[in-house]
């Protein structure tokens, strides 16, 4: 059963980019978060979190993944970037969408499953600079901070909000509307109408 969402950490992983979509994820108790490293050693976030990876990239069952979510960081190598990529590829192989996020877009681009899909990242140059043959150029879309589009997330370091918006559509938590009402929230810091003292004339003018 896929009921498990699965997050890679490493030293160095941006650990703000996925924190508002895990929170979200594991609010309605549906949904269980494991996160996976390179080794089951200890590894330290970039805001300075122990993490204790529950397993290994190569321990990864992907028939049981709902979702895979790749952070970004400044530790990403050419040796652990064809790790994350073969785990990229399998997740997505087996039907399970991937969520990418800063570097971890690079990691998407490499296991070359973004070059027919619409995505975004930090920047065009970057997947062309960073990932020898890219080729989704003409699918790249400088004008959102993240996309969904044939079972890949993409986003910019600066969309962590949009990251979020993404992965709870694609997980079809809540109700649409509800959603919406999420995004606005956090977003534009527009409650919703069902806060206390907050009149829905203060919504429609949003």
């Amino acid at each position: 059963m896929r009921n498990t969402v699965h997050v890679l950490v490493f030293d160095g992983f941006a650990d703000w980019q996925v924190a508002l979509a895990l929170s979200e994820i594991r609010r309605p108790g549906d949904w269980e978060v494991r996160t996976v490293g390179f080794t089951r050693e200890p590894v330290m976030s970039m805001s300075g979190l122990q993490v204790l990876p529950d397993e290994g990239v190569n321990e990864l069952d992907v028939d049981a993944v709902a979702l895979l979510i790749l952070p970004g960081g400044h530790l990403w190598r050419p040796t652990r970037m064809d790790q994350v990529a073969a785990m990229a590829r399998r997740v997505h192989a087996a039907g399970a969408p991937v969520a990418a996020i800063d570097e971890g877009v690079l990691a998407v681009a490499h296991a070359g499953l973004i070059d027919r899909c619409r995505h975004t990242g930090n920047w065009a140059g970057q997947l062309r600079r960073e990932v020898p043959g890219y080729a989704g150029h003409d699918q790249y879309d400088a004008n959102v901070l993240a996309v969904s589009d044939g079972g890949v997330i993409t986003a910019s370091h600066l969309g962590s909000i949009e990251f979020a918006r993404e992965i709870i559509h694609t997980l079809d938590l809540y109700s649409r509307s509800d959603r919406e009402y999420w995004y606005r929230l956090f977003k534009h810091a527009v409650p919703p109408p069902w806060f206390p003292g907050v009149a829905v004339e203060t919504i429609k003018a949003a």
